[in-house]
């Protein structure tokens, strides 16, 4: 069964047009319990990805990815160098995963945060609830197809 969801970054660390060029690419840096969880039980080859820029000057969906390659040991955890560096992870014992996502498609134009909010096609969306502040969270279907009717595809 195709799952949906919503991956959260910030362009000037990693943005969709630094996807389109990569082709594919490992999401790693995930330091929450539940994103980590929904990458390593529920995320698939093939899901579909609403690809969000976030503390940006205008935060939203960009684009769309996929997930390319299932959930593996987030080896960044490993290396005392990185930013997301994590010594009670280990080769042994990982305690954090990532998934790669594959470049898909950009929007035309930012479907804006602001904009979103107040579309009652997206109410009960994780992303517009109240103090939901996870970088990957789950999109239902409708929510899915609506953001990519507004987009254009």
């Amino acid at each position: 069964m195709k799952r949906y969801w919503l991956m959260k970054t910030e362009p000037e660390t990693y943005s969709i047009d630094d996807l389109k060029r990569d082709k594919s690419e490992h999401w790693d840096g995930i330091r929450n319990y539940q994103a980590r969880n929904f990458m390593m039980q529920d995320m698939r080859v093939g899901d579909a990805v609403l690809f969000y820029h976030s503390n940006c000057k205008v935060p939203g969906i960009i684009g769309l990815a996929k997930v390319s390659k299932e959930a593996y040991p987030d080896f960044t955890a490993w290396d005392p160098e990185a930013k997301y560096y994590d010594p009670k992870s280990t080769s042994d014992n990982p305690r954090w995963f990532m998934v790669d996502v594959a470049y898909v498609k950009t929007f035309k134009e930012v479907i804006s945060l602001s904009g979103m909010r107040e579309m009652p096609e997206l109410d009960g969306m994780r992303l517009l609830q109240k103090g939901n502040r996870l970088s990957i969270m789950p999109v239902e279907e409708g929510q899915f197809r609506h953001i990519c009717k507004l987009a254009g595809c």
